[in-house]
């Protein structure tokens, strides 16, 4: 790569003469909404701590600005675009190609699953000598940063590390502990599974066009020894993340109830109220409890004591 080669860096004026001159304009309801604060970006890209031995999944690769500062590090970057104008725009301004490949679709397929073919391009990728794994880094869409990166979390290939612009409260909730309005299923799934933290909280002036909220670099640290504690009765421990999730899900369906009352309601439950408390009892835990009250250890104990292989199915339930 001589001088001429390196892109531009993406400030506002240029993303709006590059759209301009190609006639695209950001879509609000895909969350199109471009950093433009190069700092942040360099930030977002050091947290990573990316080397040459690691392959990158980017969800959303958009005008290729952070595609091409990934390429300056990563051993590989696979970048995910929905977009058509996008995924064109992305071809044109990605200057490494020997280690780049774009994915053109989305990266789910339905709310609970990664798209298969990214997982088959994945392996391929991390298959490659030299590459000893992947780290999600994007700049996520909001409206599907819950469920990608829980996804990969909960998969049997989650990735080393997730460093990810998300709505900061979304963020929030990922942190938060027990006793708070935040905590609940989608926190206790991810600490269950990994260290997370918030890196830093972003202003709506550092994207183009702005968004309404407030949004957060977050850090996210899968780790073996936390995966090994899931470790459920009746459960392979490739099926205990989702098994879990699952359990989690319909424990919270119906929040305001009690401990007793949330598991009552849980689908396809067959225990009655005096089977509950006799369960709960040998956990030394009582049942006027409120859930989000107990600590993500605890969700383990009452995940294994009530059954977790009749969790292993997948239900399709809100976060």
């Amino acid at each position: 790569m001589n001088l001429y080669d390196i892109p531009p860096r993406q400030t506002q004026s240029y993303l709006m003469d590059l759209l301009k001159s190609r006639n695209i304009w950001p879509k609000n309801k895909m969350g199109q909404n471009f950093l433009i604060d190069l700092n942040l970006m360099d930030l977002l890209v050091n947290t990573a701590c990316l080397q040459s031995s690691d392959a990158v999944l980017e969800v959303g690769s958009g005008t290729g600005s952070l595609t091409n500062r990934l390429l300056e590090v990563a051993g590989f970057v696979l970048s995910v675009e929905l977009d058509p104008a996008f995924q064109k725009l992305t071809e044109e301004t990605v200057i490494e190609r020997n280690r780049f490949l774009l994915h053109r679709g989305d990266i789910l397929k339905g709310k609970n699953q990664i798209q298969p073919e990214v997982i088959a391009k994945l392996n391929e990728i991390t298959a490659k000598p030299g590459i000893s794994g992947y780290k999600l880094i994007a700049n996520l869409p909001y409206a599907v940063a819950t469920p990608v990166m829980s996804n990969l979390l909960i998969s049997n290939q989650p990735p080393n590390k997730i460093v990810a612009m998300v709505q900061f409260e979304i963020a929030e909730k990922i942190i938060s502990n027990s006793n708070s309005k935040e905590f609940g299923a989608l926190p206790i799934l991810f600490q269950s599974l990994a260290k997370v933290e918030i890196v830093r909280k972003i202003p709506p002036s550092a994207f183009w066009p702005r968004p309404k909220v407030d949004s957060a670099i977050i850090k996210i640290e899968p780790s073996d020894e936390l995966r090994r504690k899931l470790v459920f009765e009746g459960v392979s421990p490739g099926d205990s993340p989702r098994c879990f999730r699952n359990f989690l899900r319909g424990l919270y369906v119906h929040r305001r109830k009690n401990l007793r009352g949330a598991i009552l309601s849980i689908p396809n439950n067959k225990l009655s109220k005096i089977q509950i408390d006799e369960k709960l009892e040998k956990l030394n835990i009582k049942g006027d409890l409120r859930a989000e009250t107990l600590s993500v250890s605890d969700h383990i104990s009452l995940c294994k004591q009530f059954g977790a292989s009749l969790f292993a199915s997948e239900q399709v339930m809100d976060d």
